[in-house]
């Protein structure tokens, strides 16, 4: 953080209860992918319905912080190295041991990663401009392109040419074909605008305009989860395969 800021613990509150929540509903995946319970998948997909909510809370708060971080280029770059190794451990490790069908290309921390780096070097645009209007382009950017992924934006009003999604090579941008498949994957159309979003609306926190309530501590718990969210990311799911073969291994 910028030295002499005023912590906003809400912040760290609320990234913590986004991370847990991921692991909730990534627990599901495991139950069906590991213990082959096909309940654990209906259950997943019933809660990728609300998944949405949870990764903009995360992606939201880490947008206000990109606000605060002292150099969040540097920041970025060392979420995008631990985005390339899941990407490694997930994709070439796991499945050289008989691990198939786990493996994440361009997940959370590529995209908060590129999301750092990107508002970074704009930093100086964004201090300049004026939060509103900044607010209203980006939330209006990143609504309008919400379904990219399926071809269209506006709305829907406006469909995209098949040309763009015959390959892959675009995939970190929301352009994929039929053959793209991760198990974690968060292009950077929309998710950039809403993490640009939180930058923008980040001046209000720099500026120590937010109500007491942000300041003051309501859950200990959530606060540790949320200031160590990479470690808690990176861990869980080793963590949730771990159990979940021990249960298989010795009560199935």
């Amino acid at each position: 953080m910028i030295k002499g800021a005023k912590r906003i613990l809400i912040l760290d509150e609320i990234r913590g209860f986004a991370i847990l929540c991921m692991i909730f509903h990534h627990m599901f995946y495991d139950i069906g992918f590991i213990l082959e319970m096909e309940w654990g998948y209906r259950v997943f997909d019933f809660l990728c319905t609300f998944q949405p909510i949870f990764w903009a809370l995360f992606i939201l708060t880490s947008g206000i912080c990109s606000r605060l971080s002292r150099n969040p280029v540097k920041r970025g770059i060392i979420v995008l190295i631990a985005g390339f190794a899941v990407s490694f451990v997930t994709a070439v490790i796991m499945p050289a041991i008989g691990i198939k069908g786990a493996e994440i290309y361009f997940g959370i921390l590529s995209c908060l990663g590129c999301s750092m780096i990107i508002t970074g070097i704009f930093m100086p645009f964004i201090n300049k401009g004026n939060e509103k209007i900044g607010m209203l382009v980006t939330a209006f950017l990143f609504f309008a392109t919400y379904k990219i992924s399926e071809k269209s934006i506006l709305f829907g009003f406006i469909q995209l040419p098949n040309v763009l999604y015959q390959s892959n090579f675009f995939s970190p941008l929301g352009f994929y074909n039929s053959s793209f498949q991760s198990a974690d994957y968060f292009p950077l159309i929309p998710w950039l605008f809403m993490f640009l979003f939180g930058a923008v609306f980040g001046k209000y926190a720099k500026e120590e305009r937010f109500s007491a309530f942000a300041y003051n501590s309501h859950s200990k718990f959530l606060q540790f989860v949320g200031k160590n969210s990479l470690w808690f990311y990176l861990a869980h799911q080793l963590v949730l395969y771990v159990i979940m073969y021990a249960i298989k291994l010795f009560f199935i």
